[in-house]
């Protein structure tokens, strides 16, 4: 069964109360509303080397410790759970700052986290020296024989939207959920990033030993860009969806990685953009 936020504004920190003034025609009236939480992470890392911030994000608050793990992972900063030795919230805004501990001796390459290599999701250049980053990092093609019904595609974007719990409370977060091959849902995360969303997914799995997702399918909500697709390779699911459009660079990554990328996902009717042997029936 899903692990599912509780849509209670009392005990959730992913929602705010808030007040807005409803228009219904002619007619307006003030009321009480719930918008979703944006709140910056801090997340620091210790390492042999000492101390030192290596993301800062703009996430909503839950779940922060899965995703510092799954964005390390994600990252290739961590090899796996092993790696990890705790989690501390730490200064005086302790839900906004959190400390990662390494395993002892542990010192990993933090270069890769520095974002300035690309000026455009369509740089020939910048793709390529990106592709060649992942080899250098130790991923290679997934493996082919994990196939997936159309028609269980076709029912991802419901079953996921039933399973937003904060989203129907809100209309303002994305989501990042792991199915079975015949369309369980094993677990969702929303954030209001699309990335973030997909660290925590990420982040769970490896805290429950469920990593790599060699036989499952990922649903995101929004689009599938470069770093989406990276996230779920590194991860190992062998096909993303998404409702919406993939970027250039995410196609290249899917093609070169053999990543079966789904995109335009609405009921029955959806394009696959690689990969596409893995769809059946």
């Amino acid at each position: 069964m899903a692990d599912d936020l509780v849509s209670n504004p009392d005990t959730n920190p992913a929602q705010v109360p808030t007040s807005v003034v409803r228009y219904r025609g002619a007619e307006h009236e003030r009321a009480g509303d719930l918008v979703a939480a944006e709140e910056p992470l801090e997340i620091r890392l210790a390492t042999a080397s000492g101390e030192r911030t290596v993301a800062l994000t703009m996430r909503t608050p839950g779940s922060d410790a899965e995703l510092a793990a799954g964005f390390l992972y994600a990252e290739r900063v961590i090899a796996g759970k092993d790696d990890l030795v705790g989690f501390t919230e730490e200064g005086e805004a302790r839900e906004n700052r959190i400390l990662v501990e390494l395993a002892a001796g542990l010192d990993p390459d933090l270069a890769p986290l520095e974002r300035h290599f690309f000026t455009s999701s369509a740089c020939g250049v910048c793709g390529k020296a990106a592709l060649d980053g992942l080899i250098d990092a130790g991923l290679r093609p997934l493996p082919r024989g994990f196939t997936v019904d159309r028609s269980v595609l076709s029912a991802l974007p419901d079953r996921l939207r039933e399973a937003q719990g904060v989203f129907e409370v809100t209309g303002g977060l994305h989501a990042a959920a792991l199915f079975s091959a015949d369309g369980e849902l094993l677990a969702v995360r929303e954030d209001v990033g699309r990335h973030n969303a997909l660290d925590k997914l990420v982040g769970w799995a490896l805290m429950e030993g469920r990593l790599p997702f060699a036989d499952g399918v990922v649903m995101v909500s929004g689009r599938s860009s470069y770093e989406i697709v990276q996230k779920v390779l590194a991860a190992g699911a062998p096909v993303v969806c998404s409702v919406s459009a993939p970027s250039s660079l995410a196609v290249e990554l899917a093609e070169a990685f053999r990543v079966t990328l789904v995109g335009f996902l609405r009921g029955e009717r959806f394009n696959v953009y690689a990969a596409a042997e893995r769809v059946v029936g």
